[in-house]
């Protein structure tokens, strides 16, 4: 048995602490010492499950300043890879619970770590996202940073997320924008944030800033957020592909409204910590 696993999915890297293995305690202090990238394992996340409860199978996300977050699409796909790899289930199909709702899953190849998301529906409204001011949908709404004026769209898919179309976007872009826009008053939970540049009506690409974590190379649930704010503001089409630095998934917006998110994951590492590590955890 190990301590800890090691995956990634395009590059969003997640370390799995299982509960049925490892009894480490998911504190603040543990999580962000075991997340630092030089004086832990070093991860974008903790992902602690798989939870096996009476009615359901549950997944608890960790960002890596400690905090715990609502859902994670990326998340979501690796554990769903661990669980079929380590056999704890034996269905392509599945639910697993998050704190921002329940998540349908699929594993289309578990060779290639192929897997398909039912992300739930978007929200545009206000006060579910959350955004302070009176009732309203956030679309294409004026902010002003840094005496930029920004037209935001602002959306829920069991978390918050913030997106900018902008004509030209970059990682130092999403550093200067996001880190601000993260912790602005207008968002009382703070929010993540994509900055978003149209290329086609199938094709976009993103930069990220994640709540609680900062810049990554890939997120799901940012790439079905943005997706649904570039449909919603006519840019695209209901099928998407989504570009980021860590690579592409593809995002199909369903008439009922469901997101739909495919893309891969990918095992890296199984190990133990030593114990000079432990003594500190």
């Amino acid at each position: 048995m190990n301590d800890f696993y090691k995956y990634h999915a395009l590059g969003n890297d997640y370390i799995i602490i299982d509960p049925n293995e490892s009894q480490i305690a998911m504190s603040p202090a543990n999580i962000k010492l075991i997340c630092d990238r030089n004086m832990g394992v070093g991860s974008d996340g903790i992902l602690y499950g798989p939870i096996f409860e009476s009615d359901r199978i549950k997944l608890q996300i960790f960002n890596p300043d400690g905090s715990e977050a609502e859902k994670s699409g990326n998340g979501v796909r690796i554990m769903a890879k661990y669980m079929a790899d380590r056999q704890y289930i034996k269905e392509n199909k599945f639910s697993l619970s998050t704190l921002g709702g329940i998540v349908k899953v699929e594993i289309i190849d578990l060779k290639t770590g192929l897997i398909t998301i039912d992300m739930g529906s978007v929200t545009f409204v206000s006060n579910e996202i959350p955004v302070a001011g009176e009732k309203r949908l956030v679309v294409a709404e004026a902010l002003e940073i840094n005496g930029e004026k920004l037209l935001i769209t602002c959306v829920s898919i069991g978390n918050p997320h913030c997106v900018i179309p902008l004509e030209e976007i970059s990682k130092e872009k999403a550093i200067e924008l996001g880190s601000k826009i993260e912790v602005h008053p207008l968002f009382p939970n703070k929010i993540n944030v994509q900055l978003l540049k149209a290329i086609d009506r199938h094709k976009i690409q993103i930069e990220i800033w994640e709540r609680g974590a900062g810049y990554t190379l890939a997120s799901g649930s940012s790439s079905c957020a943005a997706a649904s704010a570039a449909f919603k503001l006519g840019l695209v089409d209901r099928d998407v592909k989504v570009n980021m630095p860590g690579g592409t998934l593809e995002i199909k917006i369903a008439e009922n409204g469901q997101v739909y998110m495919t893309g891969t994951a990918t095992a890296v590492a199984g190990g133990n910590f030593l114990a000079d590590f432990k003594a500190a955890i």
